[in-house]
């Protein structure tokens, strides 16, 4: 009898480090730089702080260079990258998938990022790109730069995702109005956009679709993800009562 192949004991190691010492690892392998770890993990308030941070923020770090840089990034982008990998071989059903995807990703930053969510003609997620990001209180983007990177896609129909730093998701009057200009422009490019969805940290979430900002008999017709969350009726969202109870329009 062939007895099973047993992991190498520095693989249970790695499960058992903290992420200080993680972080060291990414570094410098050799673990020479556990002090700037700990310095790294104490500048950004921990992992989610660290994740938050923009190459500039972490190169203001000493001992961080410009390879340090690439590495942390890499190493984020690729956890970033397990979290949404089944996705990339489901279909998308709704908002609240589109949600769950993108929040772990948008939801807990202090800047505005759009992004477009590229469809295929079956409702599969066929690719996500950044297409624009501002500050904390908006951000600028054309119609005609989302539907660019809908055509590189091949996108059969998209979502726009964005998230609100300030935790309330109410879409604001120049989220509505830029969400009807792609509206129209996608239309005329035959690449319809099916939802716009805006998160936010804690997972709170809102559809312009569900909100009756887009017109849902057209959406449904123009793709599976329409179709689904016509059928499906009553919106389906994880948005806090407290701040459905706030009346203003701010991010």
């Amino acid at each position: 009898m062939i007895a099973a192949p047993t992991e190498p004991l520095w693989v249970e190691s790695l499960r058992r480090m903290s992420d200080e010492e993680l972080i060291t690892l990414v570094l410098n392998p050799r673990g020479k730089t556990s002090a700037l770890g700990a310095r790294l993990l104490e500048r950004f308030g921990g992992l989610a702080g660290l994740a938050r941070a923009g190459p500039a923020a972490l190169a203001q770090v000493h001992g961080i260079g410009e390879a340090r840089v690439i590495r942390i990034l890499s190493a984020l982008e690729l956890g970033q990258r397990v979290h949404v990998g089944v996705a990339h071989r489901e279909v998308v059903h709704g908002a609240e998938d589109v949600a769950q995807m993108m929040a772990p990703r948008l939801g807990g930053l202090d800047h505005e990022q759009m992004w477009v969510v590229s469809l295929d003609g079956a409702g599969c997620l066929r690719g996500m790109r950044e297409v624009a990001r501002g500050g904390r209180h908006g951000l600028v983007v054309t119609a005609r730069e989302i539907m660019t990177l809908a055509v590189a896609d091949a996108a059969s129909a998209i979502v726009l995702v964005h998230n609100h730093p300030s935790g309330r998701v109410d879409p604001s009057p120049e989220d509505i109005t830029m969400t009807q200009a792609v509206a129209e422009a996608a239309e005329v490019v035959g690449i319809p956009l099916l939802d716009h969805v805006i998160v936010a940290a804690g997972g709170a979430w809102a559809s312009l679709l569900e909100e009756g900002y887009l017109d849902r008999e057209a959406v449904a017709e123009a793709g599976a993800l329409g179709a689904q969350n016509h059928t499906r009726g009553a919106t389906r969202r994880s948005l806090r009562p407290e701040a459905r109870a706030n009346d203003g329009r701010g991010r």
